[in-house]
């Protein structure tokens, strides 16, 4: 969603941190493009005006001035008020109440309500280990309170049982009830929407929060609605009183505005937001972590959370153990790439990594997608046991069967080889490294003895901070500067090179 405010943001701020001396003339045309910048993203006008008057005030001051590098001080200065513009500290939903505790769902129709409401049950349950109980008070869309029963039993969640001809109030009696009879921990009540704001739409939400008495009030906004996200919250916190606010379509093409606008404006955090259809495609929004995104800094602490949540650690560690001996065959090699789908694809994996989100154009160029992994994991599959376990019986005659029965080319077998070699000899180098940015990689992916602690991850991103989020994690090695089959002098990349990295499969030169 972030991804033309980013472009737009790192050029402008890249040709500051090119300068050796910051003159008041540099930081005003600079942030002129800022302002520029911000309005062409949906951010509503007095908000940009009151960012660019706040960063412009600590620029142009004595920070700047006595500073080493006043360039990586204002990306810092504007990096700083990014996380303020959009509320400083990240806020979970508050179950800081006698159960059971009341979440009311508030927003337009088609703004994924009811898909946001089992998300957060699923959520609440896996992660929070409470009984939760979803109940539908969407009398008027056909289907609706059906929809909410059929998504309940997909991630294993209650719901209230229908009876026709109730009003919403008195379904959200009868759902309070409910869960204080079952004892459940939490009660979401998913109410119903319009196409537009409309009074019988308010005093209907007005009418159940005073049945209901909610702890949380969430508005569910889509990203894609731009500067109007920012008139639906201001007239339900109005009206209804909010607690937070919940934005889906994250992973859509929205220009990003309305992120910014509508926690300056309503004073309201965003406690979550939806990045996909799955039922688990939801995150906690952490306003440092998403300036970051928004300055190409990457997200390295949210990628090790999200590997420590879908990575099998005794798996990873059996596979760990293989590595260090040598042992890395085909077979290590498509568990590696089904992980790497399961942790968002590759596109997902480059946008936290720092330096990298800069240049999407050039990985887009490159013809680097998630079908890659898919024709990879074809190519294995189509091999026998035997060929998996020893790849250097694959001759000619082998590799064209293999290629008939995957729907790819030899070439491409041939660069898969290639990289799980280069692979190979990486990982038994990590295993046997005592010192040195092959021991920090090492640690880093889980060969020093298990995932990164919390409090590991925390320093990580402090470190990353301190360095104006610019190249890899202390102790890791950087990526090349010129990647086979891509673009050369990318952005942000140091210089020496990442073995095993030259040779993956899709990023050579297309034949």
């Amino acid at each position: 969603m972030f991804d033309n405010l980013s472009q737009r943001l790192s050029g402008i701020l890249d040709g500051l941190t090119r300068r050796g001396a910051l003159s008041a003339t540099d930081v005003d045309t600079a942030m002129r493009e800022v302002r520029r910048a911000l309005l062409e993203a949906d951010v509503a006008l007095d908000v940009a005006r009151s960012f660019i008057e706040r960063v412009r005030e600590r620029a142009v001051g004595v920070d700047v001035i006595k500073s080493v590098t006043p360039g990586q001080m204002v990306v810092k200065i504007v990096h700083d008020e990014l996380v303020t513009t959009l509320g400083s500290d990240a806020q979970a939903i508050d179950l800081n109440a006698p159960a059971p505790v009341a979440i009311m769902m508030v927003g337009l129709q088609g703004s994924g309500k009811t898909t946001t409401t089992a998300k957060i049950a699923k959520r609440l349950t896996d992660l929070g280990k409470r009984k939760v109980l979803m109940a539908s008070l969407d009398t008027r869309r056909p289907a609706a309170m059906e929809q909410l029963a059929v998504l309940g039993k997909q991630v294993e969640v209650d719901t209230l049982p229908i009876v026709q001809g109730q009003t919403p109030p008195q379904i959200a009696k009868r759902a309070i009830e409910a869960a204080k009879l079952g004892s459940y921990d939490v009660v979401i009540l998913d109410t119903a929407g319009r196409i537009t704001l409309d009074e019988a739409m308010m005093a209907e939400a007005a009418d159940v929060k005073r049945a209901a008495d909610p702890h949380e009030v969430l508005l569910v906004a889509d990203a894609l609605t731009g500067q109007d996200a920012v008139n639906l919250a201001r007239s339900f916190d109005e009206r209804v009183g909010l607690t937070g606010i919940v934005m889906t379509r994250v992973d859509g093409d929205g220009r990003g505005g309305a992120a910014l606008s509508m926690r300056a404006v309503t004073g309201k955090p965003i406690k979550l937001i939806g990045t996909g259809e799955k039922m688990d495609a939801l995150e906690t929004f952490d306003p440092a972590r998403i300036a970051g995104r928004i300055l190409g800094m990457g997200d390295i602490v949210s990628l090790v959370e999200k590997a420590a949540a879908n990575i099998d650690a005794e798996k990873a560690a059996r596979t760990a153990e293989r590595m260090r001996k040598g042992a890395f065959d085909l077979t290590d090699l498509r568990e590696q790439l089904t992980q790497m789908q399961k942790l968002g694809g590759l596109g997902g994996l480059m946008g936290m990594i720092p330096g990298v989100a800069k240049m999407k154009n050039q990985l887009a160029a490159a013809n680097l997608d998630d079908s890659l992994l898919k024709r990879q994991c074809a190519i294995i599959d189509s091999m026998t046991p035997k060929e998996r376990r020893n790849p250097d019986i694959l001759k000619a005659s082998r590799k064209k069967r293999i290629a008939a029965g995957s729907g790819t080319k030899v070439e491409e077998i041939n660069k898969l080889l290639k990289m799980h070699r280069g692979m190979a000899d990486m990982m038994k180098a990590m295993g046997g490294a005592k010192r040195g940015p092959m021991a920090g990689l090492a640690n880093a992916l889980g060969f020093g003895g298990g995932m990164p602690s919390a409090e590991e991850m925390q320093k990580m991103a402090e470190k990353m901070q301190a360095q104006g989020g610019g190249g890899l994690p202390p102790g890791m090695p950087n990526l090349p500067k010129n990647i086979p089959g891509m673009p050369g002098n990318l952005p942000g990349l140091g210089g020496s090179k990442l073995p095993g990295l030259g040779g993956f499969p899709g990023l050579g030169k297309k034949k």
